[in-house]
């Protein structure tokens, strides 16, 4: 981890490092495709960062809303990547919220993998034929 502010990272590589993606690859596509924003502007994945940026992450449903404190090219344990930024008490509210909200649908969806059954599939034709009659 280093701290000097006059050193600048490319941002791929510091979102890999600070554990917000598990490869650069992934962090690298994730930055190309608008995901990330780094003080309000959509980056490349070159652009350099420093301390005291401000970036928005998209992680699926979840926005991180973070200050970056630190610089760090090398992954290390997560409890060495949270130190290199700070995120805000409105983003984990908000991403607090949204995880509950999540939690309390997927006990009412039913989960449903791949493609119907042959059951399923007669059970729906069944069932459609019947609202359609009605």
């Amino acid at each position: 981890m280093t701290d000097n502010s006059s050193l600048q990272l490319r941002i791929d590589k510091w979102l890999w490092a600070a554990r917000f993606f598990k490869t650069r690859s992934i962090a690298t596509i994730a930055v190309e495709s608008g995901k990330i924003k780094l003080n309000g502007e959509r980056p490349k994945p070159a652009k350099s960062i420093k301390p005291g940026d401000q970036l928005e992450v998209r992680s699926g449903p979840f926005m991180f809303a973070i200050t970056i404190l630190a610089l760090s090219d090398r992954r290390g344990p997560a409890s060495v990547a949270a130190k290199l930024y700070i995120e805000s008490e409105t983003s984990k509210a908000a991403r607090q919220l949204l995880a509950q909200q999540l939690r309390a649908n997927a006990a009412t969806t039913p989960l449903m993998r791949g493609r119907p059954t042959k059951k399923a599939r007669r059970d729906i034709v069944q069932f459609t034929d019947d609202w359609n009659d009605n």
